[in-house]
């Protein structure tokens, strides 16, 4: 849902606010304030350790857990673009690189054969057919205007790439973007899709996923005031919606700049996912406290 690049001659000026939130006195990690192209991070850890439940503390609840921020904002984008091609929204935590830091995670995992850049290997006849390896499988949740798919793609991915949005306006633009672009992008396909109340469709998730991407979507759905059935939080139940989505064997690649390592951990750690590895990012120290502003975690589907 956080993904595009910005061009200093945008015929408008945007102030675009990352977590400028609390959990009681402390505050976020990180406040990103982004005008055209200029971005002025202010970070600061968090000062105290987990609640004593098997979950972080919840955050604070935002507009920007709103299904009608996100509608705006990317009818917004729409506009931009239709005004600009070349301005294809905003790359969310693109002053931390964390889109190139998962890029690079994902690439270190094709050189050791757990993921697949291209098919790989022969079917000869009388073998199995699970002798051939083929590439990678992705899905995008919250993918905004697909930035990191049509990424994957230009760094060499040929699988299956999914991107899905609840954002009826976010699914547009990236459409749209997709269409400027060249032949090796058609076969990308984008999805109207809420993870947290609908069903997958067999016709996109087949088996599973084996790898699942959510760069800033579970930051967003940490500050909705929706309620599930259960009258939880609906933070509360994404971690059982990602798991349906991952093969088994898969991963799950999650960026975030409103929660700690351990904080996602806590999170997502159990069930079917266990942690796996992580991305490196430069550290600060402040206050005492040693951290990153924004992290980016893998976990394994059991």
């Amino acid at each position: 849902m956080l993904p595009g690049s910005r061009r200093k001659s945008a015929p408008r000026l945007r102030l675009l606010v990352q977590g400028l939130f609390h959990r009681g006195s402390r505050p976020l990690h990180i406040v990103t304030f982004s005008v055209y192209n200029t971005a002025i991070a202010i970070h600061a850890l968090a000062t105290s350790t987990m609640a004593d439940s098997t979950k972080p503390e919840h955050l604070n609840t935002s507009a920007l857990g709103t299904r009608a921020y996100w509608d705006s904002a990317y009818t917004t984008e729409r506009t931009n673009f239709a005004l600009d091609p070349a301005d294809e929204g905003t790359v969310w935590f693109s002053d931390a690189g964390a889109e190139e830091r998962m890029l690079a995670f994902l690439e270190s995992l094709a050189d050791v054969d757990v993921l697949h850049k291209e098919a790989d290997g022969e079917v000869a006849q009388g073998e199995e057919e699970s002798d051939f390896a083929l590439p990678t499988r992705f899905l995008d949740l919250g993918t905004g205007n697909g930035h990191l798919l049509f990424a994957l793609r230009e760094d060499g991915w040929e699988g299956e790439m999914v991107g899905v949005d609840y954002s009826a306006e976010s699914v547009r633009l990236a459409e749209e973007i997709k269409a400027s672009k060249g032949a090796e992008y058609e076969d990308v396909r984008f999805r109207e899709f809420d993870i947290l109340k609908g069903e997958a469709e067999k016709e996109w998730l087949g088996e599973g996923f084996d790898v699942v991407l959510d760069k800033g979507t579970f930051d967003a759905i940490s500050l909705s005031d929706e309620k599930d059935a259960q009258g939880r939080r609906v933070a509360e139940g994404y971690r059982e919606a990602v798991e349906k989505l991952v093969k088994r064997g898969g991963r799950f690649l999650i960026t975030s700049c409103n929660w700690t390592e351990e904080e996602v951990k806590g999170w997502f750690e159990g069930s079917e996912l266990e942690y796996e590895d992580r991305a490196e990012y430069p550290s600060f120290t402040f206050g005492g406290k040693t951290g990153s502003s924004v992290c980016t975690l893998c976990f394994k589907r059991r």
